[in-house]
């Protein structure tokens, strides 16, 4: 299942600064508009990993996974 999310991105000075509202600590900051979407995707993708591992971890032995739409 694929997701979409928003990314905010926006030039400073001397660099790209980017990150997805609907997860928070998913920020980058790279030198071009290209770099910085191609490195939010591989962050909110790490991120979303780790969050998943982290909640089954935390569910112990007995869960169910269910899925949820918005």
């Amino acid at each position: 299942m694929q997701r979409t999310y928003t990314a905010v991105v926006k030039r400073e000075t001397d660099a790209w600064i980017g990150w997805i509202e609907e997860v928070p600590g998913v920020n980058c900051q790279e030198p071009t508009r290209e770099e910085l979407i191609e490195t939010l995707k591989v962050t909110l993708a790490e991120a979303l990993e780790f969050n998943r591992e982290e909640a089954l971890g935390a569910a112990g032995n007995e869960y169910e996974e269910l899925p949820i739409a918005v």
